[in-house]
């Protein structure tokens, strides 16, 4: 049920205001098929697949150059052509009936992780509603690497806080997703209470996860507890390690054991 609820309700409050908005800002690419209109001229009306040189075929015109141009900007090109001689005054309307041109790679804790499509405009929280959402085992934080368009850059390393993009409607983690970036949401890890808690058992890890906050979750110390005498056992390089009477504010790590003893009185 990890962000299920949450996740669903968000991305039905996304879809209902993204559905309609305008995407003349998108830009165009191999592959995308255009219906284009041309008010008051149905024999104009044309749908056309972007070709792998970046141009289409459009009546009267001939070929044109798109590829890499907003939808606006073919709009403007294909009026500009049309008033030279053609059409008086002609109002060009263009939508996207198929996106092909963008696609973007998502692994990780997701129910279909693979390649996918980007339809227009796409943000975070739109991708993940196409995938499925998160598995019950994702980590709280996702990773975008994003090529850099600028000669000799390093790629670009975008994190994505999911608790607060999920939990608390921070949209500033909504961020978009471009052609060609890899999305990694990983596994989230483990710690493990035992011994004088109220519910001993493995649970989530939390990021600034504490020794107290740690056996809160657990359920808290029983009435026979040692709080004094609390230990973690940690694997470190392969090897165990134990710290003897840890503090409450002790940070836990991917894991570890916390084990409380019984009190002696």
């Amino acid at each position: 049920m990890k962000y299920r609820i949450l996740f669903m309700f968000v991305i039905m409050l996304c879809c209902g205001m993204t559905q309609n908005a305008p995407a003349q800002d998108y830009m165009v690419g191999e592959g995308d098929v255009l219906k284009i209109n041309v008010f008051s001229h149905d024999e104009l009306t044309t749908v056309a697949r972007v070709s792998g040189d970046g141009s289409i075929k459009f009546p009267l015109i001939g070929q044109i150059e798109v590829g890499g141009l907003t939808l606006l900007q073919i709009s403007d090109r294909i009026s500009t052509l049309l008033s030279d001689g053609y059409v008086v005054d002609p109002q060009v309307s263009i939508f996207v009936q198929e996106f092909r041109s963008k696609k973007a790679f998502i692994m990780g804790e997701v129910h279909k992780p693979g390649f996918h499509v980007l339809s227009g405009n796409t943000t975070f929280l739109e991708l993940l509603s196409v995938v499925g959402g998160v598995t019950k085992d994702a980590a709280d934080r996702a990773t975008i690497r994003r090529r850099s368009h600028l000669p000799n850059s390093e790629e670009i390393i975008i994190t994505v806080d999911l608790k607060s993009l999920l939990e608390k409607g921070d949209t500033s983690m909504d961020v978009p997703i471009m052609d060609g970036d890899s999305i990694y949401i990983g596994k989230t890890g483990v710690f493990y209470a035992t011994g004088e808690v109220v519910k001993p058992g493995e649970y989530k890890y939390m990021e600034g996860l504490t020794v107290i906050k740690a056996i809160t979750v657990a359920g808290g110390f029983t009435g026979i507890a040692s709080k004094g005498r609390v230990k973690i056992m940690r694997k470190v390089n392969g090897k165990e390690e134990i710290i003897e009477k840890a503090k409450m504010d002790e940070p836990i790590l991917h894991d570890d054991v916390i084990v409380v003893p019984e009190s002696f009185f």
